[in-house]
């Protein structure tokens, strides 16, 4: 089902992404719970980057891409 369509070098990308939207979403995360920012959507922001975070993981890991499996040619 999940056909390989990444090289070494996009898991690599994909994953180092991944640690880094996880990270960020956790700085932020942090910052919204002690009030430094306050914004109304940032908690919604912290999921979405821990769920793209996560996603990304994912990818590296199966070695597939959703956005090239649909098509679009992506540069690495």
């Amino acid at each position: 089902m999940l056909e390989c369509n990444l090289d070494a070098k996009g898991k690599a990308a994909r994953f180092l992404g991944g640690i880094a939207a996880i990270l960020g979403a956790l700085v932020l995360a942090a910052l919204l719970a002690t009030d430094t920012v306050v914004f109304g959507l940032g908690w919604y922001a912290v999921g979405g980057a821990i769920f793209g975070g996560a996603f990304a993981i994912f990818e590296a890991r199966a070695g597939w891409c959703i956005v090239r499996a649909i098509g679009i040619k992506t540069p690495l």
